[in-house]
């Protein structure tokens, strides 16, 4: 058998040399008398097959292969995270369904807002009673909610039956952990404050085979006062632009033709690098990568969008024609009082800036009611940007308090009545304008990667376009994953009906 050290530098050899997909490492070949590596990711690799030693043990016990069941809440960026840990379990044995009735039972989680754990603490209460008939069962939790201190506490109080538990900045040590937990019979809890450390090349299983959520970075340095992010994600860290390049070339080897750069404020990209890159000049790379179709990002801030990004989107012949760019309120007062960092007056002014260099431009964005203090004068100067602006699309929500942000300590928490009756103003005005928008295109040939088939009708296929919405056409489901030219016949508010053209 080949000395670990040596086996792990022939394995990065052979990506570099023939362009696979990340490290090619067979797990059964790695050496598991010698002790384990101290660098990463050669140190996961090695418990990835210590994990899978003892599955196979568990498997014979049982007479059958052992199930995972992963299940996200939150943002793109916990999907990504989610896709990592499918790909760590798949290579350890395990054979990952959608059941939470699966042997080895892992949420990542969210906690943006209450309601996601409550969520969270519902299915735990869900798992304790299918535990108790499978003694063998392991649960796991992960992400955003575990980096809060009364969230663990409350863990290790009322769900002693958890096996696992780690966060947002350690999500790369999860090998490691699960062999932690396999041979232990206590909960084994590992939750990391903060973090600089970014480890590449580890497994992963995309949700789609020609779509990709790429991270650029990692953590949040805003602060806006209402949210948990910066307090869970951590500081901002961002990874080499090699890395990042590499990583959406192999994807593209592999079949992917549009790939979302993910990070908590995009914008904020390459700062804290050794060699500082503006996220522009991130882009004009990523673009270069030949098989590439579409480049979408996620989440740009505001105050952060430079005149070089409307530059470069405006001559990429590859950037979506969509721009998410969140507002969060109208009035220049809660906009302060948020630690937004521009005014209304400032946003309404990058907005003009933006649809004078592209004008047909598809803007969609976040608005959030019920802040403390909010009054009715504020909200008509969200409803006044909003007819301004007119958004194709917006998601809107209600102020959700966070323990541990400053609005939290807040006073003049607004009452839930009022919220609810601005909520559905709110809504009926964007739905308006949403439904203007988009009878615009009605009769137009656009461009759309076929995503899926229909699920409410098995003769259609849906596909999105450009500027991110959704279109539905008849067509075979050997088209998904492909680029079709297709006519939108008609217009249904938020998405089209159409027919797929051929185009000379």
């Amino acid at each position: 058998m080949i000395a670990n050290d040596d086996y792990f530098q022939n394995s990065y050899a052979n990506v570099k040399r023939n362009g696979e997909i990340r490290m090619q490492i067979n797990l059964d070949e790695i050496d598991l008398t010698n002790s384990e590596p101290v660098v990463e990711p050669e140190r996961q690799y090695y418990f990835m097959a210590k994990c899978r030693e003892e599955l196979k043990k568990q498997s014979q016990e049982l007479g059958r292969k052992l199930t995972a069941s992963v299940n996200t809440f939150g943002c793109q960026m916990n999907a990504r995270d989610s896709e990592k840990i499918v790909g760590i379990l798949k290579n350890i044995g395990y054979e990952v369904i959608e059941s939470e009735n699966a042997d080895f039972v892992i949420y990542n989680t969210c906690t943006v807002r209450e309601n996601a754990n409550m969520k969270v603490y519902g299915h735990l209460g869900y798992l304790k009673k299918i535990k108790s008939k499978k003694k063998h069962m392991k649960i796991a939790l992960c992400g955003c909610m575990m980096q809060e201190e009364t969230v663990i506490e409350k863990i290790k109080k009322s769900y002693s039956f958890v096996d696992l538990v780690f966060g947002t900045h350690n999500i790369f040590k999860f090998a490691e952990l699960l062999y932690t937990c396999m041979i232990s019979e206590r909960m084994v809890l590992d939750i990391w404050k903060d973090t600089n450390e970014i480890v590449e090349d580890l497994p992963s299983e995309r949700k789609f085979s020609f779509k990709a959520g790429v991270n650029i970075m990692f953590g949040c340095n805003n602060f806006c006062s209402y949210c948990i992010v910066p307090y869970v994600r951590g500081r901002e860290r961002s990874r080499n632009p090699e890395d990042i390049v590499k990583e959406i070339e192999e994807l593209v080897a592999d079949g992917v033709v549009e790939v979302m750069l993910l990070g908590q404020n995009v914008n904020s990209y390459g700062k804290n690098l050794e060699n500082p890159m503006t996220f522009a000049q991130l882009l004009q790379k990523v673009e270069k990568v030949e098989g590439l179709k579409r480049i979408r990002f996620m989440t740009p801030h505001p105050k952060d969008l430079s005149l070089e990004l409307i530059e470069v989107m405006k001559n990429s012949k590859k950037i979506c024609n969509h721009l998410h760019l969140p507002i969060q309120a109208g009035s220049s007062r809660l906009l302060k009082i948020m630690n937004r960092k521009y005014t209304k007056e400032q946003y309404l002014e990058l907005v003009e800036n933006i649809k004078k260099s592209i004008p047909d431009i598809s803007l969609t964005t976040d608005i959030m009611l019920g802040f403390p203090g909010e009054t009715e004068e504020d909200f008509q100067d969200t409803l006044d940007v909003v007819r301004q602006v007119r958004y194709d699309s917006a998601y809107t929500f209600i102020y959700s308090k966070r323990t541990g942000t400053p609005a939290a300590q807040m006073e003049n928490q607004v009452p839930e009545e009022v919220v609810k009756e601005r909520f559905q103003r709110l809504l009926a005005e964007i739905q308006k304008i949403s439904a203007e928008l988009t009878k615009e295109d009605e009769g137009t040939v656009q461009e759309v990667l076929v995503e899926e088939r229909n699920q409410h009708d098995e003769q259609l296929l849906t596909g999105r376009l450009s500027n991110n919405l959704l279109v539905h056409f008849k067509g075979e489901e050997n088209l998904i994953g492909e680029l079709v030219y297709v006519k939108l016949t008609e217009c249904k508010g938020f998405y089209y009906m159409g027919e797929m053209v051929q185009m000379e």
